[in-house]
């Protein structure tokens, strides 16, 4: 199921102009045309990758005595990079681990000996092997000497995007995002050659390092006929990329890395054109588009917004929130976890306008099981507080002032500042009878934010005055709100779920780290394994889901060739 926010305009509001009101319906009158809905995925749906990497190319501009070690290796399949660094060992990194090549230290002569068989090194200070993938990139010293080199073994992913394939084929713009070496950039090669074979739309690809269609004026085979626009240096991207609209026509463009706020501004321009975009951008999360300041338009922007004193109160929220300020420039936000695993928000806008105003904000995760079949579930995130100087997503235990007294049955509550939707949930889910009255002297106890209560506003005041005591919390989130109606009842205090099943998961990663044995972990949701599937690959180690709801588990291990 999707989440969907709505409200009614107020006249005032609807007369301040245009803008207001089509951020709020979905961008009918923001000069673009509307985007088609997103068909389901087939339950049939079956991955099936096939890898190519002429790593044959790569291995012959490397010197001799590194290059016989490297082919006695029995898994050079999972080879990611030769490091040569002046005046160490040589050293090929596979995933979780490096093996040295040779005891001899890198000479200058090793380094010359790469860097006269491959191209010429750019302004990025990186180079390629002509009609391959692999990336070769340079540290030089502050003289400009070329000190050390890393050489990245670039493969062609076939069936990658198979787990994505019906939201690319929808038409919408997608932004993929996800840490460096996750597979961005061989999904955005994908997402390239399916749209133009299978789909057959014109597909220009700006390619800022060769990195997308490999090094050379003949791209890579893997892009399949769609056509790469090269970029002189990264600086020019922006530049680039309104080029190829405005010469080529194409109906799709493919952009690696956004990194600027002239590229976010160009991808604005292309979107309002009209043009399927399909981009990666720097961060892991939505969330950390949010927080980021250059890159934010991509998701709509975040503006500060000052309400009227009625529509505070009516919103029971501060004066002073944050909005989305304009359409967001992509649709659709995947976020890849792992190669198996991503997490979709469908509707970028209304995920971003959840966020902002403290409520839970779906998330759809896709994984590719053993089999090679996707299965998807859906996600709601737990609340998160709405912020006030910009989208905090942490929780925070409340403090309240004077101390509590008892409370009895069918307790008034006066909610001042703090969502009464959120008290009446907190109070359903605990079976507590609470009552809201929007008359403080009938209540028995009042809930505020920090920020009000520092304020002293009449209610607190008044509050204060009869002797009803005040619970202050530090942020809008339904954790809170639980922890404080129980100290109200004079209940334990809620756990926090999500803390208590990350710490359950830190425990079973240091006993995997040390006693090397495989631990389960207790049955969660969906939404705390894939946090507990994360903090298990930050530490280099293996995990799966087990099981079936509501009994499924998260198990963590040792991966092949871990020691």
């Amino acid at each position: 199921m999707t989440y969907h926010h709505t409200r009614r305009l107020g006249a005032d509001e609807f007369r301040r102009g245009g803008a207001s009101f089509s951020r709020r319906i979905g961008g009918l009158f923001d000069g673009r045309p509307p985007r088609p809905a997103i068909p389901p995925l087939p339950p049939t749906t079956v991955v099936q990758r096939q890898i190519t990497d002429n790593i044959d190319a790569l291995l012959q501009t490397l010197p001799p005595r590194i290059v016989e070690p490297l082919r006695e290796l029995e898994d050079r399949d999972a080879l990611l990079e030769v490091v040569l660094d002046l005046g160490r060992v040589p050293e090929a990194r596979f995933p979780g681990r490096e093996v040295v090549l040779s005891t001899q230290e890198v000479t200058d002569e090793d380094i010359d000996y790469v860097v006269s068989r491959i191209g010429e090194f750019g302004d990025d200070n990186r180079a390629g092997i002509e009609r391959t993938l692999h990336r070769i990139s340079c540290m030089r010293n502050r003289k400009g000497r070329i000190v050390g080199l890393t050489c990245r073994i670039g493969r062609a992913v076939y069936g990658t995007i198979a787990i994505i394939r019906d939201i690319v084929e929808s038409g919408r713009s997608v932004l993929l995002l996800g840490r460096p070496g996750v597979g961005k950039t061989t999904m955005l090669r994908e997402v390239a050659r399916v749209l133009a074979d299978d789909l057959k739309k014109r597909v220009i690809i700006v390619d800022t390092s060769n990195e997308i269609a490999g090094d050379g004026d003949i791209p890579h085979p893997g892009i399949g006929h769609a056509r790469r626009m090269q970029v002189p240096t990264p600086s020019l991207q922006h530049a680039v990329m309104i080029e190829a609209v405005e010469n080529h026509m194409p109906e799709v463009i493919i952009i690696d890395e956004i990194g600027t706020e002239l590229e976010a501004q160009a991808a604005r321009t292309i979107a309002e054109r009209g043009v399927q975009l399909v981009g990666t951008a720097h961060g892991n999360t939505l969330e950390n588009l949010m927080l980021n300041p250059t890159l934010s338009d991509l998701i709509g922007g975040i503006q500060s917004v000052t309400l009227s004193d009625e529509e505070a109160r009516r919103r029971g929220t501060q004066k002073s929130i944050l909005e989305r300020k304009a359409p967001p420039t992509f649709d659709v936000v995947v976020e890849i976890q792992s190669w198996d695993n991503v997490a979709v928000h469908r509707d970028v806008a209304s995920t971003v306008d959840s966020l902002l105003r403290g409520h839970p904000a779906p998330a759809e995760l896709r994984s590719v099981g053993a089999g090679g079949q996707v299965t998807i579930e859906q996600v709601e995130a737990p609340s998160v507080p709405a912020p006030a100087s910009g989208p905090r997503l942490e929780a925070i235990p409340p403090r309240r002032l004077p101390s509590p007294r008892s409370a009895g049955k069918g307790m008034r509550i006066y909610a001042y500042g703090v969502s009464q939707k959120r008290v009446e949930q907190a109070a359903h889910e605990l079976q507590l009878p609470v009552e809201l009255t929007k008359d403080v002297h009938q209540a028995r106890a009042v809930i505020t934010l920090k920020n009000y209560y520092r304020k002293k506003p009449a209610a607190v005041q008044d509050a204060e005055e009869l002797g009803i005591p005040v619970y202050v919390l530090k942020s809008n989130t339904l954790v809170q709100v639980q922890q404080c109606l129980a100290s109200l009842f004079e209940l334990d205090t809620p756990p926090d779920p999500v803390a208590a099943a990350l710490a359950e998961t830190q425990d079973a990663i240091d006993h995997v780290l040390t006693q090397e044995k495989a631990v389960e972990l207790t049955p969660q949701n969906a939404y705390i394994r894939r946090l507990q599937h994360e903090m298990a690959e930050k530490y280099n180690l293996a995990s799966r889901s087990e099981g079936k709801e509501p009994y499924r588990r998260v198990r963590i291990y040792r991966g092949p060739g871990q020691s």
